[in-house]
C-alpha cells in the first residue's frame, strides 16, 4: 500500500496535467496493492478533477475507488487531533488538512513514503522526527 497525496491522483487522471506522464510512470513502479489516501485528499482530488474535467473525470476517481486501486483511510479521533496539532505546528507553511491527514495516516500505519508532488513533505516530520521518503 502506497500513501498517496492529491497531486498524483489528479495528475494520473488528467491527461493534460503537466505531471501526468511522470505520475503514470511512477504509479506503474509502485508496490502491488492500492494507493492509500485520506478522505481530505479524496475530497480535494474530487474538487480539482471536477474543475478541470467535470463529472467524467470525477467518475474516473470513483472508478479507482471501486476497483480497489485507491483505498481510503478513515482518520480515528486521535489521528484527527494529530492532524490539528500538525497544522498548528506548520502554520507558517501553511500545512493544509490534506497534508496533515497524510502525515497522521503515515504515523498510524507506520508508512515511510508518500507519492506526492508537494515539496512541503521534505519539511514535515513524523512524531519520531523522521521525514517521509518522496515518490517520485
Amino acid at each position: 500500500m502506497t500513501l498517496t497525496d492529491t497531486g498524483p491522483i489528479v495528475a494520473i487522471l488528467d491527461r493534460d496535467d503537466s505531471s501526468h506522464v511522470k505520475c503514470v510512470r511512477a504509479a506503474s513502479q509502485l508496490p502491488p496493492g492500492p494507493m492509500l489516501t485520506s478522505w481530505p485528499c479524496f475530497v480535494e482530488a474530487m474538487y480539482l478533477l471536477g474543475a478541470v474535467g467535470g463529472y467524467p473525470y470525477q467518475a474516473e476517481l470513483w472508478r479507482l475507488l471501486a476497483t480497489g486501486r485507491l483505498a481510503l483511510h478513515d482518520l480515528l479521533p486521535g489521528q484527527i487531533d494529530r492532524a490539528a496539532e500538525l497544522m498548528r505546528k506548520y502554520q507558517d507553511r501553511p500545512m493544509d488538512l490534506a497534508d496533515a491527514s497524510l502525515v497522521a495516516t503515515a504515523e498510524a500505519r507506520s508508512l515511510s513514503a508518500v507519492f506526492t508532488l508537494d515539496g512541503d513533505f521534505r519539511i514535515y516530520r513524523l512524531a519520531n522526527g523522521a521525514t517521509l521518503d518522496l515518490i517520485p
